[in-house]
């Protein structure tokens, strides 16, 4: 057992879109990432996603409408919902999802990623 310190994992992603690991249970991953800008349009099978703003803020954007997520904010994404994380500016979030969940979902593509690392 340890404790994580967001401010200092944070501090070790310099880069957008590329989840880390830094937390499991039961089945479940906790992940820290930054995004900036538009991701792809996606939705996940199986999984639902819980996106957690530590600083910043970011619009889930669906097909009906779109959600302004603040920091200390918090929004689940159901499974089989298509949706699109989109950031004017730079957000850290933590998610928490099964940790068979891939990050583009039912997309693959070039940024699908298969081997996170853990910081």
């Amino acid at each position: 057992m340890e404790k994580i310190n967001l401010s200092e994992k944070f501090s070790l992603i310099n880069d957008y879109w590329n989840p880390r690991i830094v937390g499991e249970l039961n089945g479940q991953q906790v992940k820290l990432v930054k995004f900036k800008g538009p991701f792809d349009w996606h939705h996940h099978e199986n999984e639902d996603e819980l996106f957690y703003v530590v600083k910043g803020s970011f619009e889930m954007e669906f097909s009906d409408k779109t959600v302004t997520v603040n920091a200390g904010e918090f929004l689940i994404v159901p499974k089989m919902m298509e949706h699109r994380p989109n950031a004017k500016e730079e957000v850290e979030v933590m998610l928490f999802e099964p940790a068979s969940t891939l990050n583009t979902g039912n997309l693959i593509n070039e940024k699908t990623l298969t081997n996170l690392k853990n910081i």
